[in-house]
This record gives C-alpha cells, structure tokens and sequence, in this order.
C-alpha cells in the first residue's frame, strides 16, 4: 500500500535538482534571486489557478478548505506554508548561483532532516505525534551523511558564503515544517492540488512583496526575461509537482520518510543529471545515494521510542 506513495516521493525529490539548476541559472540570468524566485512561484500559480478553476472537484476542495476554516478544522498558521515555499525557491536561486547546487544541497537537507524529526515529535502533520525512534535518528543522520558524501569531492569548487549557507539551512528547516502542514491542508481539503494551490497564492504574495520592497530600497530595476532557453522557467512546473505530490505523500509516510525519500530522489536526480551534462559521475556521488537508500530502510523499521 506504501508502494507508490515511496515512489511518488522519490520522483519529485529527483526533479529537484533540475529545479536548482533551472532557478539558479534564471537567478543568474535576471541579476536577482528575488525575481527569478517570482518568476517561478508565478509560474507555478498561473499552472495551478487554471488547474483549479477549470475542474470541479478541485472548485469543491476550495470550498471545503473555506468551510475547513471557519469551523478552525485549519487554523490560520496551517495555510501559511507557502511562506517557507517562498523561502526555499528564493534560498535556491539566490543561493545556487554563489555556492553552488552542491552546497545547497548540503545545507539544506541538513536542516530538513534535522527539523523533520522535531516535526513529527510536534504532531505537525497529518499522522499525528510521532515518537523519535532510534531507526529514526539514525535515519536522519544517514540523510545529512548521504548528502555530505555525495558532495564530498566537489565542496572545495563553491565559493563559501556562511550568510547563504545558514539562509539555506533554516529554508531546509521551512521545507519540513511546510511539508507537515501541506499534508494537513491535503487531508481536509482531499486534493493535494488544492493545498499546493493555496502554497502559491501566499507564497507568491510574499515575493512580490519582498521584490517591490527590493526595489524601493535598493533602488533596483526590474529585468526582462529571457526568451530562450524555456528550461529556465522549469522551476515553476517543478514546485507544483513538488508541493502537490509532497502534501499527498506526508500523510501516507510521515514527514521524516518524505524527506529522506526526498535526499535518495534528489542525489539520483543529480547522478542521471551530471551522467546527462558532463558524462561524469563522481564516486562520492554514487556511494551518498546508497547511504540515502540504507537511510529510507532504516526509518521503516519500528523499534521502541527514545524520548
């Protein structure tokens, strides 16, 4: 039964590396993270606002997410994940860019895996309260190592910037609490489309946000985009795939699972991706996605509670 909720985890966490590379190249582009970050929750907004509106069912999940509120089935801070989306994409193109998508990565899913158990012990999502396991501490600690491995050969290439490295471990840290609340949104909507929607109506807001403040204060201009190549715009397409699959996902297999399952998709995305671009594929690589494999093992197996 937990068959295709596992893969369906791994895909989109595969994509994700051509969602680095997408908006970091868009970021680089533009001349602003900020933009490149609005252009691509935008993207997905305009996506998932004609998704929404032209099916019923999707019509009647906005429905019941409207009445899911007012009865305080969802409070309000449970419709505010699209804030942390808001806070990867920018990480990710601001970041991508100076550090590279190896570091990127590493900070990340060090602040993901490390908040993913705080998160189910919270209840945050779906599920419920999840004890913290000795599998599932070892598992998160494989997730961070998987990740430090695979980069291990090609951390001394990125500039290292400490500002964007924290920026990026707290936006890890965003991703598994909004991965929690997504999954609650999901469930009392019952369309994942639905809560992923509301992630872009909010998450796009505070971009534009911050993008016109950017502008007033830093007395910026706005840049035309580019025309060609439309990869760069793959960003977009990614996060709704991400967010919507992620909110369906969470509730099947808890949010520690999801992320390590994310980790194994990720470093696999990046394998296929170098193999594809450079026809290299760096040892450290492979060995870090057969530790994130052992890691999404591990937190499958149910032993007595540590806390």
């Amino acid at each position: 039964m937990l068959l295709l909720p596992i893969l369906a985890a791994f895909f989109v966490g595969s994509l994700t590396a051509i969602q680095s590379r997408a908006n970091g190249t868009l970021a680089d582009v533009l001349g602003s993270g900020v933009q490149a970050a609005l252009v691509s929750f935008s993207v997905g907004l305009l996506l998932l606002s004609a998704l929404v509106m032209s099916l019923r069912r999707m019509r009647q999940g906005v429905m019941r997410l409207g009445y899911a509120y007012l009865s305080r089935e969802l409070l309000w801070w449970q419709l505010a994940g699209g804030v942390f989306g808001a806070l990867f994409v920018f990480a990710q193109s601001t970041s991508v860019p100076v550090i590279g998508v190896a570091l990127f990565a590493v900070a990340l899913v060090s602040g993901q895996s490390s908040a993913s158990l705080i998160v189910d012990r919270l209840g945050l999502g779906p599920a419920g309260k999840q004890a913290i396991t000795a599998p599932r501490a070892i598992s998160a600690i494989l997730g961070v190592t998987a990740v430090l491995v695979a980069v291990s050969g090609r951390l001394g290439d990125a500039n290292l910037s400490p500002a964007l490295v924290a920026l990026c471990f707290i936006a890890g840290i965003g991703v598994a609490i909004q991965q929690a609340i997504n999954g609650t949104v999901s469930r009392a909507t019952r369309e994942p489309i639905v809560a992923a929607w509301v992630n872009f109506v909010v998450g796009t807001a505070v971009l534009f946000a911050g993008f016109g403040l950017a502008l007033i204060f830093t007395g910026g201009s706005i840049s035309a985009l580019p025309t060609s190549p439309l990869w760069l715009y793959l960003g977009g397409f990614v996060g709704v795939t991400f967010i919507a699959t992620a909110a369906w996902v969470v509730g099947k297999v808890g949010v520690l699972r999801l992320s390590v399952l994310a980790i194994a998709g990720q470093l696999s995305g990046s394998l296929v991706l170098d193999w594809w671009t450079t026809d290299y594929v760096d040892l450290g690589l492979v060995i870090g996605v057969l530790i994130a494999f052992a890691a999404v093992l591990v937190s499958g197996i149910k032993r007595q509670s540590i806390s």
